[in-house]
């Protein structure tokens, strides 16, 4: 657990250039233009802002460089780009259009190796691993392909290959609180965040600002949401003043 602020971050799913939100990954509504989107957030005072392009085959691709190009000069907080992104040609693409930080899931799994390559090449802090684990009995699963496909690994143990080969923080989705607005998934943000030494996001289930007061407590470094803010349920300024009452370290 880090003594640094802890960040907020509203994520932004994109499908065919616009914002979408669902439920658990599925039933998805649109929530406006990525650029407008992303320029209220920053106005708002989130810490940063991830993309996550959810039907990245090779032909978005263009699409969401495109996107992170014309939200980048609105923007002047940290942007983290994921989906899809396959190769370092990928990250440099996005880099260099003024993306601060790439995540990277299904690839990762399927060839562990392009954590250490990627982040040798362009430095751990550009890295996130996303992990969308699942609850299996007493232990949580990791799923791909936008959480259709159970790979039978361990989400504790690939979070430690993770941060081993370089990754540089993990982005942890409970697909089982995600969208419900019961709250974090705690048991698993936790014993992730206290064996780690990178940052983890806590992601999937935010409902209330206590659920993001707990994630903080139990170890999270950043929470991330979408439909409480796209929606405009909770106020991000509004959501800090309660952090920081609640003695947790923010930027205010």
């Amino acid at each position: 657990m880090s003594g640094f602020a802890k960040r907020i971050i509203p994520c932004l799913d994109v499908k065919d250039g616009r914002v979408v939100k669902g439920v658990s990954f599925v039933g998805l509504k649109d929530a406006g233009d990525p650029v407008e989107v992303a320029k209220r957030y920053n106005d708002e005072g989130a810490d940063e802002i991830t993309f996550l392009d959810i039907t990245a085959s090779h032909e978005n691709r263009d699409t969401i460089v495109h996107i992170v190009k014309e939200v980048a000069k609105e923007v002047f907080i940290p942007l983290t780009v994921g989906g899809g992104i396959r190769t370092l040609d990928d990250i440099y693409k996005l880099l260099s259009v003024g993306c601060d930080k790439i995540s990277i899931n299904s690839h990762a799994i399927n060839n562990p190796d392009f954590i250490n390559e990627s982040s040798k090449r362009f430095g751990s802090q550009c890295i996130v691993v996303a992990i969308d684990a699942k609850r299996v009995g007493n232990s949580w699963n990791i799923y791909i392909n936008g959480g259709r496909i159970n790979t039978g690994k361990d989400a504790l143990k690939w979070a430690k290959e993770v941060e081993q080969r370089g990754a540089g923080e993990i982005l942890l989705t409970s697909m089982d609180c995600d969208g419900q607005k019961n709250g974090y998934d705690i048991e698993l943000t936790s014993k992730m965040s206290s064996m780690l030494g990178i940052p983890v996001i806590a992601s999937g289930g935010a409902g209330t600002m206590e659920h993001i007061k707990d994630a903080f407590k139990n170890g999270a470094d950043a929470a991330l949401a979408a439909s409480i803010f796209h929606y405009k349920e909770i106020d991000i300024m509004d959501l800090k003043r309660y952090l920081d009452k609640e003695g947790i370290a923010v930027r205010l």
